[in-house]
């Protein structure tokens, strides 16, 4: 990671984002995979979100919704739903999904078992013993159906269903059910995947299905190789962003960094990194461009340092109080508003900029506006995390 640093501004930060997360009109991708591979991870807290980040970036948007249940759900699976950094569900190309289970999902399962068959013995349930039998059966069940709901596979195996209490005497007491916390750690351990919901691509409701097969990795080579997606992707980018977006250690992200031949570069926050042969000056996309990304989306939730392209005034309108961005609206690489979409299906946006952003950059945004509402069509979306400004527009 030695050498001289080159310093990289704004600007050219912008255009990174742009070319590389495939915004502007000249770099779309051709499909939900090249979208997926361009991004590293799609953010699937809300399953919308995976949609909408993708029909932004395609050059035919039209075909968006088929086009992706194809990759996340066909024969071939081209596309998994999963557990991934900071413990959030994600969309990965398939074959970084065994990267991801080593390099973030193994620390994370080891605590969610523990935590598990901890709250189960405090309240008295079966011991781990018992909660192994009920996995292996489940997981058997699971092979049998292919596909299958919660409440599906507790009718094969009905020891799912039993209950315990978490909390006891606590004021967050509750009643969990075996199936709901067993096939969360599941999840995390990488034996189960979320497959088709029970209604349309909005829907928040899945049923689950058997991870596919992948090998079980070094968990440091895995996190180097995860980092190298990523900082490709994302570079540059301070320490402070990897240790966000990754959850890991500050430990790892050093360790991870130097596996990979990082190079240092100067930031207007201070040092960041690429990845090697990343350093040279990249230079803007021939026009402005506009988008409108939608919440979650993971080039607005890429960095935890974001000043570059998210005034700090416009935050309290744009994210909700958890930290969750809402729908955005972009003018060539800086975040200027926000949008939402009225139970008529119009797709209506406001800039929040306060110098506004000229008579060009509303025609663009306009026209992303129809882009959008064309595509999405009869479909009603609204967001899983609601923001002032999004709340504002609906109303």
């Amino acid at each position: 990671m030695g050498g001289e640093e080159r310093y990289i501004g704004v600007a050219e930060r912008r255009a990174r984002l742009a070319l590389r997360h495939r915004l502007t009109p000249a770099a779309r991708a051709t499909s939900p995979e090249e979208v997926a591979d361009a991004l590293v991870a799609l953010h699937g807290s809300d399953p919308a979100t995976v949609y909408l980040a993708i029909g932004a970036r395609l050059a035919e948007a039209s075909g968006t919704v088929a086009a992706t249940d194809r990759a996340l759900y066909g024969d071939d699976r081209r596309l998994v739903r999963m557990h991934g950094m900071r413990h959030t569900v994600f969309v990965f190309p398939t074959a970084l999904t065994a990267v991801v289970h080593a390099s973030t999902g193994l620390a994370v399962a080891a605590r969610e078992r523990a935590t598990l068959v901890k709250d189960m013995a405090k309240a008295g349930a079966p011991d781990a013993t018992w909660l192994k039998e009920v996995e292996e059966s489940t997981l058997a069940a699971l092979g049998r159906l292919g596909q299958a709901t919660a409440s599906e596979l507790a009718r094969e195996e009905p020891r799912l269903r039993e209950q315990f209490v978490y909390a006891a005497g606590k004021s967050y007491e509750g009643l969990h059910s075996v199936s709901t916390r067993l096939l969360k750690v599941l999840g995390v351990e990488g034996k189960v995947v979320r497959g088709r919901p029970l209604g349309s691509w909005t829907s928040s409701q899945f049923r689950w299905a058997l991870a596919p097969e992948h090998p079980e990795l070094d968990p440091a080579e895995a996190q180097a190789e995860l980092l190298r997606h990523w900082l490709t992707a994302c570079g540059p980018a301070t320490e402070a962003d990897l240790k966000w977006w990754t959850g890991w250690r500050v430990t790892d992200v050093r360790r991870a960094l130097a596996a990979i031949g990082a190079r240092a570069v100067s930031l207007d926050e201070g040092t960041g990194y690429v990845v090697a042969g990343d350093v040279d000056p990249v230079p803007p996309p021939d026009e402005p461009w506009a988008a409108l990304l939608p919440g979650l989306d993971p080039t607005a939730m890429g960095w935890q340092e974001r000043d570059w392209y998210l005034a700090p005034e416009l935050r309290s309108a744009l994210f909700d109080r958890s930290g969750n961005v809402g729908p955005t609206v972009w003018w060539d690489g800086r975040v200027v508003g926000g949008w939402a979409q009225r139970a008529d299906g119009e797709i209506v946006w406001r800039i929040l900029d306060g110098e506004g952003v000229g008579r060009d950059a509303e025609t663009a945004i306009a026209a992303e506006a129809e882009r959008l509402r064309g595509w999405v069509g009869s479909t009603r979306v609204t967001p899983r995390f609601r923001t002032p400004v999004e709340k504002a527009l609906v109303g």
